[in-house]
């Protein structure tokens, strides 16, 4: 039990040295933000506390710009091929809005679907890609659009894409041609 003791205490020891500074000096490591502990144990620093705060905030406007940029493009024609401003296909128009913000989420509906991170229905949000089949693609990836809303109690949502019929323009998720032909969705960031 002794020697438990002993190695809990190095482990610790080591374990402070090496993420926080002791005994209030700091530790240079050359990293942004030094943490000290002072005498009484305290961390002065405590920007730890709000960085995922910070980080949401900024997705949050990031997203926010990139809808906004979506719904200026309503009523746009749809064209085979294209990939915009005149005119979209489905992942033209993903692809387009995406870049605008420098995001490279890859050029068709395919590409965006193997290269985006995996997400479950249950975890939809807004701004997030959303992927059908279609009449020629089989039981593959045919075509995507971006979240609106989401309504959790329904489990259904609402999201921005380029019709082949209706240009850009906003669908549900319970409209029948898409409530029977949605396959999956990814999230960008």
């Amino acid at each position: 039990m002794k020697r438990k003791n002993i190695l809990c205490l190095i482990l610790l020891l080591l374990f402070s040295a090496n993420s926080v500074t002791v005994w209030g000096e700091k530790k240079n490591d050359n990293k942004e933000t030094d943490y000290t502990v002072s005498g009484d144990g305290e961390i002065d620093n405590y920007d730890f506390l709000y960085a995922d705060e910070e980080t949401d905030l900024a997705n949050g406007e990031m997203m926010s710009h990139i809808m906004d940029k979506a719904f200026s493009f309503l009523g746009t024609r749809y064209r085979m091929g294209s990939t915009g401003p005149a005119s979209f296909d489905c992942s033209g128009f993903t692809s387009y809005v995406f870049g605008l913000n420098d995001f490279r989420i890859g050029r068709t509906s395919r590409d965006q679907f193997a290269k985006n991170m995996p997400i479950t229905r249950n975890d939809l949000q807004r701004g997030d890609l959303v992927f059908f089949t279609s009449p020629r693609s089989g039981k593959g990836v045919g075509h995507v659009g971006i979240v609106v809303d989401v309504d959790p109690l329904t489990d259904t949502f609402s999201f921005i894409h380029a019709s082949t019929n209706n240009g850009v323009t906003v669908s549900r998720s319970t409209d029948g041609y898409y409530s029977r032909r949605y396959i999956g969705a990814r999230r960008v960031f």
